[in-house]
């Protein structure tokens, strides 16, 4: 591989596409390794976009950091990479620093499969708990210890085209979609710009499909909004709020009676319809971005609608762990750090993604805030709908999986709100009996 070229927003994109060959294979991604340098190894499940962007940023901190070798080893997503997470940390033999997905701290095994934070090192580094969106920072910890360092939020959101709702006169003076507020105006902003489709489904987001997730997102979005929990403060009893949860399974079922959505789509073609225009709006994470400007599909980007009261979106997050080990080296461990802190105060080049910064101050900078439209949605950082903490949560779970089997079909009109919501409860009530992998006695 040839020498790191200079990174800049505008460039990071531009990499080899034959990274992704090495995302698939699981194997490292080499920088270079000298003999007086000390070697940093990260595991990481970033693919497509993603992973090209963090091998560039890895590629500029080994410029600018030239005696740490950082090497890369990009995993499969989702449960195999947190298999093997588990299997090395229970070991003791684990990487120096992983990648993960916040909400699946707590099934992590906290203490025994993940490292505390060192948190006189990263202050060292410059990391400061003030610096960091506090309810991200907040769901870092687990009993007032530290476990993660976020690095940002992924937060549903409303994308949508722009030549569609401009021939439905649904854009503002400056080109920006008309912000909506509860349950009618969403409404009559999806049938104006149905009108201009020939009666077609302006909506599209993934309702459909084997081990879909995305009725819990919306879902979870919806009712968030309205102040409802899922569970106790305890964690231990269900607590959703019956008429609520109803009130947002309801719209959701009205979207697919009225045809203002298509609930035949699984993500795939939920994604595909949008970028061909054959759907106005999508409601989808903020990771499609960049493959949505690669295929010069004419859109932007804002925060999901508000239609509940408040304006909360579901969202995870991604951070870093540090996978136990025996005995970490003290060398590696403060050049691990180093790189962390690397990263984050970088992330505004991360945000090319898609994803929102976690670190506050990459939102004040102005390359940042000339990101277009990755900039216009920046404020949910402080108003996302994280999973509660418990271990059949977070992306790619049991819970994810069985909320969304028992919501698809309400989309669709073979199942009732009411019926939805007594299977969503029935899951969780196996969920909650079920064992935990990691009992706090062994944590």
């Amino acid at each position: 591989m040839h020498g790191p070229p200079d990174i800049t927003r505008r460039h990071l994109l531009g990499g080899s596409l034959a990274l992704l060959g090495a995302a698939a294979t699981g194997c490292a991604i080499p920088v270079g390794l000298g003999s007086s340098q000390t070697r940093v190894q990260y595991w990481h499940f970033l693919g497509a976009s993603d992973g090209i962007i963090m091998n560039k940023m890895v590629q500029a901190f080994a410029k600018d950091v030239p005696g740490t070798f950082v090497e890369e080893n990009v995993l499969a997503w989702g449960e195999p990479y947190y298999t093997k997470i588990a299997m090395a940390g229970s070991g003791g033999r684990s990487p120096d620093l992983a990648t993960f997905h916040l909400a699946r701290l707590a099934g992590m095994g906290a203490g025994r499969i993940l490292d505390p934070i060192n948190t006189r090192l990263m202050e060292e580094v410059g990391l400061r708990a003030a610096d960091f969106s506090p309810p991200i920072w907040e769901r870092a910890q687990l009993d007032g210890v530290l476990y993660a360092i976020p690095f940002d939020a992924h937060p549903m959101v409303l994308y949508y085209n722009t030549d569609l709702c401009g021939k439905a006169g649904v854009l503002g003076p400056d080109g920006k979609l008309t912000p909506t507020k509860g349950v009618d105006e969403l409404i009559a902003q999806l049938n104006k710009v149905k009108q201009v489709m020939g009666g077609k489904p302006p909506l599209a987001f993934d309702a459909l499909g084997l081990g879909t997730v995305g009725p819990w997102r919306v879902w979870w979005s919806l009712y968030s909004q309205s102040g409802g929990s899922l569970l106790t403060p305890d964690n231990a009893k269900i607590a959703i709020d019956d008429a609520k949860a109803l009130d947002a399974l309801r719209l959701m079922r009205r979207l697919g009676e009225e045809g203002l959505c298509d609930w035949r789509t699984d993500y795939g073609a939920s994604v595909a319809k949008f970028t061909n225009g054959e759907a106005a709006f999508l409601w989808n994470g903020d990771w499609e971005t960049t493959g949505l400007k690669e295929r010069k599909t004419p859109f932007s980007m804002t925060r999901f609608p508000s239609v509940f009261g408040g304006w909360s979106a579901q969202a995870d997050c991604h951070a870093f762990v540090l996978p136990h080990q025996r005995d970490r080296d003290p060398e590696v461990e403060r050049a691990t750090y180093e790189f962390i802190a690397y990263l984050v105060k970088n992330s505004a080049d991360w945000a090319v993604a898609g994803h929102v910064p976690a670190y506050l101050p990459a939102l004040e900078e102005p390359d940042y805030l000339a990101l277009q439209p990755q900039s216009e949605y920046r404020s949910v950082i402080t108003e996302v709908a994280l999973d509660p903490q418990v271990w059949f949560a977070g992306s790619a779970s049991r819970m994810w999986i069985e909320f969304g089997e028992a919501f698809s079909p309400i989309i669709g009109g073979s199942r009732t709100p009411e019926e939805g919501l007594a299977a969503a409860k029935a899951a969780m009530n196996r969920l909650l009996t079920a064992p935990d992998p990691f009992p706090d006695e062994e944590r």
